[in-house]
């Protein structure tokens, strides 16, 4: 089983694929950042997202697809710009027929860190651990994306031990 994490943004989407181990364990597949210009236009950066995510999705094949709900405190304007980047990259990974779950950061961080509120650190840390990664994972985007991914891992293992779909 592979899963495709995602961590949104308009000028760097986090990405992250691991694979499961007889679903006990996963390891890391690849990783990296989607990254747009704030010298192109608006419009052209979300649809070079959209693109960039289709690459992805065709490149990597993905079962299933995890990605962060978007959260924001102070900024609306770019509240609405990651939330226009997410939606195109939903829909690109939709348009490949691929199971698409949302968690929410503090869902994420429970689930690997067991803490909701755990620093980007903590998440680092943990997402090395849980991959047996020599070094922390980064950029933030990235480890946050490999979190992502981790948290759906867990939460599919959780269903299945509960007999739900």
């Amino acid at each position: 089983m592979k899963i495709m994490g995602i961590d949104p943004g308009l000028a760097n989407t986090g990405w992250g694929l691991i694979e499961s181990v007889s679903g006990h364990s996963a390891e890391l597949v690849d990783c990296g950042c989607l990254s747009t210009s704030p010298e192109i236009s608006f419009s052209e950066r979300l649809n070079l997202l959209y693109k960039k995510s289709l690459e992805l999705s065709e490149k990597f094949s993905p079962d299933e697809i995890a990605v962060e709900k978007l959260f924001f405190a102070k900024n609306t304007k770019t509240a609405m710009q990651v939330a226009h980047a997410r939606g195109v990259i939903i829909l690109a990974f939709h348009h490949s027929q691929k199971n698409i779950d949302e968690y929410t950061p503090l869902e994420i961080k429970q689930a690997v860190v067991g803490y909701g509120r755990a620093d980007k650190n903590q998440v680092q840390f943990m997402v090395k651990n849980f991959l047996s990664l020599t070094q922390l994972p980064g950029p933030d985007h990235v480890s946050d994306a490999l979190a992502a991914a981790l948290c759906h891992l867990n939460c599919r293992k959780i269903k299945r031990i509960l007999g739900k779909k």
